[in-house]
């Protein structure tokens, strides 16, 4: 085993509980996103898949509502964790690699300070875990080859077991790892070793359920990934992808870890985590050539920025100013995804065009106001019908007093409404033309609002009264049913 610093546990314990607190102070700022929204009423229908996800985040949604139902402190608490242990693996993984203290550090404050670190910690998402279960598959993929550890790779499957069942992408970590002990000659022993293929069998074993769900399911995640490459794809879709990975974290951070991408695949010292690089180089290349989108890459940066810091403190003898400068370039980027300024402010500036998404935490209260409005003079049987899982989610949190329905992905495996179901639809998030193809007898019953200047996707959007569906629910369904991003 190679002789190594101690991990810098004072250092890295500040960082981490920085970074922590600021998350915690700004948890209950805004409101909830639409994708938390969705975990919660996907947690409330516990399932080993979801067309669009696995089974973790919303099982840990449904963990948050039964210890404080609509708390988003307590919502966003497995995220703002998860965001710390990543911060601690990057600091472990340039320890890996000869960094004393000072880089552990600097490993620590450049990955905490990231923008896309603290987007992912300010919500639950399935991202945040998968790039959590990124860096620790590679620490102990590193470890089980600088220090020729084999044992280290049931652990790695474990993790990475659990990991897929956050998000799917982090097959292709995996795929990027045996890649890359393939193409370097002294790792290759380990794809003799019981252990490398121990882990992996341990991965898929935790990754069945979710896997014959979706075999169930005709395949799903298929043809949601066709419709993001459709979107994403092509010459304008692979310049975008490369341009995000660059700036996801920060332009200067990019600068690092690309140093750490040329030191992993060049530098002597390193060969046996070279691996690790190679990793890298899979992965931006399976998501540039599938039409991904510019964050997928993010788990696999993590190693990178640490390797980079690692290689700026041999370079300069004072740390301080080189992390000082790093975290102040992603840090004029925060508000685009941290609730920091008044939402007026926000939505009145440039942050959104950075980040559209934090958009989506405004007006959601006011949603639920107008469709309760337009509910008051109906009878009680009446149903709400949605465009998408968003405003399903939105108006079942905020509880309108009647039972939701919607066609898209997830919520469409939840309906649809009984047949008996004949009597009035109000109808949300068509736009300003009545959705007389599947209803009849449809009036405009009001408009929600754009709250805070916020032009969300739901702001504007026409609220509609319509007399019955036009054919049985049951028939009606299959043409209300849709899967998309």
């Amino acid at each position: 085993m190679t002789p190594r610093a101690p991990f810098a546990r004072a250092g890295v314990s500040v960082v981490v509980a920085l970074l922590g607190v600021l998350l915690l102070a700004l948890s209950p700022r805004y409101g909830p996103h639409r994708d938390e929204l969705y975990f919660v009423s996907a947690g409330h229908r516990l399932a080993w898949g979801y067309p669009d996800q696995p089974s973790l985040v919303p099982l840990l949604a449904r963990v948050t509502q039964e210890l404080a139902p609509h708390h988003l402190v307590v919502l966003r608490l497995p995220s703002v964790l998860a965001v710390c242990a990543t911060v601690a693996l990057a600091a472990g993984v340039a320890r890996l690699l000869g960094g004393d203290s000072r880089a552990q550090t600097l490993a620590a404050v450049v990955t905490a300070t990231g923008a896309l670190t603290v987007f992912l910690g300010h919500r639950l998402t399935t991202q945040t875990f998968e790039v959590t279960a990124w860096a620790a598959v590679t620490l102990l993929a590193g470890h089980a080859l600088v220090d020729e550890r084999p044992r280290l790779w049931l652990l790695a499957g474990l993790v990475a077991g659990v990991g897929l069942n956050a998000k799917h992408g982090l097959v292709v970590c995996l795929l990027g790892l045996l890649v890359g002990v393939v193409l370097t000659a002294s790792a290759r022993h380990h794809l003799r070793s019981p252990w490398w293929w121990a882990g992996g069998v341990l991965a898929l074993l935790l990754w069945l359920p979710n896997l014959v769900w979706q075999a169930d399911h005709g395949w799903p995640v298929f043809e949601l990934s066709a419709d993001i490459a459709a979107e994403h794809g092509g010459l304008g879709g692979a310049l975008t992808y490369v341009l995000l990975s660059l700036l996801i974290y920060s332009p200067l951070m990019a600068l690092v870890w690309l140093l750490g991408l040329h030191g992993l695949l060049r530098r002597d010292e390193w060969r046996a985590a070279r691996p690790v690089g190679w990793m890298f180089v899979v992965t931006f290349g399976f998501f540039l050539v599938t039409g991904g989108k510019g964050y997928y890459v993010a788990g696999a940066i993590v190693p990178m920025l640490a390797a980079g810091c690692v290689l700026l403190a041999r370079r300069f003898r004072r740390v301080l100013p080189v992390g000082a400068l790093l975290a102040l370039s992603a840090a004029v980027a925060w508000p685009a995804g941290l609730p920091i300024l008044p939402p007026a402010t926000y939505a009145a500036s440039f942050y959104p065009a950075i980040d559209e998404d934090q958009l989506e935490t405004i007006g959601w209260p006011e949603l639920a106001d107008t469709v309760r409005t337009a509910l008051e003079p109906l009878p009680p049987e009446t149903v709400v019908f949605t465009a998408n899982y968003g405003e399903a989610s939105a108006l079942e949190w905020y509880d309108v007093g009647a039972p939701v329905y919607s066609g898209h992905n997830g919520w469409a495996d939840w309906g649809p409404p009984p047949d008996a179901a004949t009597g009035p639809v109000v109808v949300v998030g068509f736009g300003d033309q009545p959705p007389s193809a599947g209803f009849a007898g449809c009036v405009d019953s009001g408009t929600v609002p754009t709250v805070d200047g916020a032009e969300n996707e739901e702001a504007g959007q026409a609220v509609w009264t319509c007399e019955t569906p036009r054919r049985p629910w049951s028939q009606l369904w299959p043409d209300l049913v849709h899967l998309d991003a």
